[in-house]
């Protein structure tokens, strides 16, 4: 674990405070002790013991409430899911984080690209109004893709070498937007694009709009709301940016004003970036300090 927290191929090398092994079971982030586990079921871990109010499940495999509750039994108070999750309540910081209540144990941080394209559609929604809209995200490569051609447990695409393609393959990103902005429920639907690059992924989204609206009109909404309510959650550029220019970017979408194109005042596309690392990772420990609070 020590070796993992210094060296990162994306994000280089760790430069907050100094990180070593005190024993077998604690790790010292600076003086701060943290308790280390190796313990395969999530309720044989002492979370209590170990003075664990908040678990972030983020194995990937306990995603449900059902699964999620065995951290319950094992001392911890709450659980964030890192992912989107079929049954537990889904909060995007930004969007919907202010509908959390205390009575809610357990809870899901919704997906990095549902992250990215929730702040961006609600702007657009609360301003201009969405009839429907498709979605497509452009994604980096993920630990669940294979290194080379072998089979896949979600679909023979997704078992193609990711470093070598363009992988076409489903998210359920666009829809889970209706969970967050109950608005736009049934009205946004989408894909994904894996792409052989390692980190910073890019949202495509086209949309019918009620009001008319032009693309100016839609980049000054958007800017304003980047500088107010959403400020550090929702960003604006104008600058001829790529992918690599938003690693380690901790805002969940960067709008790029340069990227989208009208077709006519009701029907426009707009381009937004994320750090689908550490953006992500960022709304997560904004979404545990809010509950905290709460």
């Amino acid at each position: 674990m020590t070796y993992m927290f210094k060296y990162d191929s994306v994000h280089e090398q760790w430069k907050h405070h100094e990180l070593k092994v005190k024993d077998e079971k604690t790790l010292l982030f600076g003086e701060k002790a943290v308790t280390v586990f190796g313990i395969r079921n999530p309720e044989d871990i002492p979370w209590g013991e170990a003075g664990a109010d908040f678990v972030v499940e983020s194995t990937g495999v306990f995603t449900d409430k059902d699964k999620a509750a065995a951290h319950l039994k094992g001392g911890a108070k709450k659980v964030v899911i890192s992912a989107p999750s079929k049954d537990a309540p889904m909060f995007v910081v930004g969007v919907n984080e202010n509908e959390y209540k205390p009575e809610l144990d357990i809870v899901s941080n919704a997906s990095c690209t549902t992250n990215c394209l929730a702040p961006l559609a609600k702007v657009i929604n609360d301003r201009f109004g969405i009839v429907e809209g498709l979605m497509t995200t452009v994604h980096a490569m993920t630990a669940t893709q294979k290194t080379v051609d072998g089979p896949s447990m979600k679909d023979w695409r997704g078992g193609r070498a990711a470093s070598f393609n363009i992988i076409p393959s489903s998210t359920g990103a666009a829809k889970a937007v209706g969970k967050v902005l109950p608005q736009l429920n049934g009205k946004l639907t989408g894909m994904a694009f894996r792409v052989p690059t390692a980190d910073v992924s890019v949202v495509d989204l086209t949309v019918r709009l009620e009001k008319e609206a032009s693309y100016e009109d839609i980049k000054a909404a958007i800017k304003e709301e980047s500088e107010g309510k959403l400020k550090g959650i929702l960003g604006y550029t104008e600058d001829d940016v790529v992918s690599t220019d938003f690693v380690g970017d901790s805002r969940s979408s960067i709008f790029d004003a340069k990227a989208g194109i009208a077709l006519s005042k009701n029907f426009v596309k707009v381009v937004s970036w994320y750090d689908n690392e550490w953006g992500y990772s960022s709304r997560v420990i904004d979404l545990v300090c809010h509950m905290a609070k709460a």
